[in-house]
């Protein structure tokens, strides 16, 4: 029980800090895309920072591996963090480590006890909306035939292409970036698809609620009619058991009354 309780303080007090280094992460890639003209000294600190990253995001799976109880249930468990680490070494390109730290951020924004699926989903779309924009940016920019040469034209596009409705005015050309439009239509139908159910389940949970209140109004109404049924029934049953007494003591009292009446002039005759 000690391992399992290490991991979770583990990863309370990591989860600030490694988001603070994945919004460092996203500005270490987006700098040398938006700057293509910056100094080069400005690039390589950019890729010396994702770099960096990407190993604080693998360290922080293998330690917590080591304090797991039954690590490979734990591997079992996380398949996407292992890829995330993974996927770097196999092909280490740029657009690659974007996937990794998006994973990586991911399963540990979930963790996350305040974050609400309200957030979670804004966060998400904020995020492949700026990832998307310019990964095709980078990739199309020096495209021969490509036609989304700037950053408005790769916001737009990516906006149009998450929401599904493709005006068709900028579209990718190259093979990588027609790789990154599917990813962001099928991203876009899941989270449309995830608010939409967000939004069902809040009325549905709400209209529960009410029908649930109106059945126990209705329940309280019919014990109550019930309770003054049963009054009523006993009222009468007492009603028609309380004549016969009185009726025997004004009896009694008349017959004493006369007994009063016949004695009295006897006593005062000398």
């Amino acid at each position: 029980m000690k391992q399992p309780t290490a991991r979770l303080r583990w990863e309370r007090r990591t989860q600030t800090p490694l988001l603070v280094l994945a919004v460092a992460f996203g500005v270490a890639y987006a700098v040398p895309i938006v700057a293509p003209d910056a100094a080069a000294s400005v690039h390589r600190l950019c890729t010396v920072t994702e770099w960096v990253v990407w190993g604080v995001f693998a360290a922080d799976y293998l330690v917590r591996l080591g304090l797991s109880s039954q690590r490979w249930r734990f591997v079992r468990r996380h398949p996407l963090d292992l890829l995330a680490v993974l996927l770097p070494l196999v092909q280490p390109l740029r657009l690659l480590r974007v996937v990794a730290t998006l994973l990586l951020v991911g399963r540990r924004a979930r963790m996350a006890p305040q974050i609400t699926l309200t957030t979670y989903v804004g966060g998400a779309v904020v995020g492949l909306l700026m990832f998307g924009s310019l990964a095709v940016l980078h990739v199309e920019r020096d495209a021969p035939d490509g036609n989304i040469r700037t950053l408005g034209d790769a916001v737009w596009w990516s906006f149009t292409t998450m929401t599904t409705v493709g005006y068709g005015d900028h579209a990718p050309t190259t093979g990588m970036g027609r790789i990154l439009a599917v990813g962001l239509m099928l991203s876009g139908i899941a989270l449309l698809g995830v608010v939409t159910a967000n939004i069902a389940a809040w009325f549905i949970a709400r209209f529960e609620r009410d029908t649930e209140a109106e059945q126990r109004q209705t329940e309280l109404l019919e014990a109550l009619t019930e309770e003054v049924r049963a009054l009523r029934e006993q009222v009468a049953r007492l009603s028609a058991t309380v004549p016969a007494p009185a009726a025997g003591a004004a009896a009694a009292a008349a017959a004493a009354a006369e007994e009063a009446s016949v004695s009295a002039p006897r006593s005062g005759t000398p």
